[in-house]
């Protein structure tokens, strides 16, 4: 026996995770307010000095809005057919991390700051102004970060050696008498000079590794670049999307005059 009937269940999906329609535009909106007055006192929260009489205003609206919170991740999870599916998509997650930590703090003291996270689920925000353009730009750097994975994972393993490599150089050419005391910090020196972070807590002094340290400052610089090039190759052209999410599989970027989901043929 299910808790809702099926045509409920149709009719909360298209309230709670589409924005096509008016009372799904005013949900989304209400839920925006929602998370940014939540940041808000937690934030506030922070500050110093405040008046009892605040902390605890500020300490009841959080726990208002975790409560409203909690309730809509429950409704998402019963309306998705796919609920696993869900539960563990980035969106999923973000819900559940928007929550958990308000519980938390009943055990460890200071942990609802960590509610902070709920900032990410203003990304919503795209799909309930209906600004196309961001959901598709969205969609496609979704999609060329997924296509461009695997090289960016070899071009870091790449970063990862040779910033073994060139701070055990730095290690043997400076040693423990200029600040270059172990390998392990001499990494942390060559991660932070390839960066062009340059804390300058830790620098040579010798020639010889002053020299090597300019070839690292200028091989940085040449290596930021390479990200860039990876990503933009994985690039492509957008369709026009909306905000019409299927109940079966939970995927959006459909037309807009379709009529079923073009993942799995499921009606919309």
């Amino acid at each position: 026996m299910t808790i809702l009937k099926e045509s409920t269940k149709d009719k909360l999906h298209e309230i709670i995770f589409e924005a096509d329609t008016k009372i799904g535009k005013l949900f989304d909106v209400t839920l925006l307010i929602a998370i940014i007055i939540s940041v808000l006192a937690v934030m506030i929260e922070s500050l110093n000095n405040l008046s009892e009489n605040t902390i605890l205003i500020l300490k009841i609206t959080e726990w208002v809005l975790t409560i409203i919170f909690t309730i809509e991740y429950i409704l998402r999870i019963i309306i998705v057919r796919k609920t696993v599916k869900y539960v563990f998509s980035f969106m999923g997650i973000i819900d559940f991390l928007a929550i958990i930590p308000t519980y938390i703090s009943i055990f460890v003291v200071g942990t609802h700051y960590l509610a902070v996270i709920r900032a990410i689920r203003l990304l919503r925000v795209f799909r309930v102004l209906k600004l196309v353009q961001f959901l598709k730009e969205a969609e496609t750097l979704y999609i060329a970060l997924k296509k461009s994975f695997a090289k960016i994972s070899v071009f870091l393993i790449f970063i990862l050696i040779l910033t073994i490599i060139l701070g055990s150089i730095m290690y043997l050419i400076e040693g423990g008498r200029n600040g270059f005391t172990s390998i392990p910090r001499s990494i942390y020196w060559a991660i932070v000079t390839m960066t062009t972070v340059g804390y300058g807590d830790i620098a040579p002094k010798t020639t010889l590794g002053q020299s090597l340290a300019s070839i690292v400052m200028i091989l940085g610089y040449a290596i930021i670049a390479i990200p860039t090039g990876i990503i933009s190759v994985g690039l492509i052209d957008s369709e026009n999307l909306n905000t019409q999410s299927c109940r079966f599989c939970s995927k959006e970027g459909h037309d807009d005059d379709a009529k079923y989901c073009k993942y799995c043929g499921e009606k919309l």
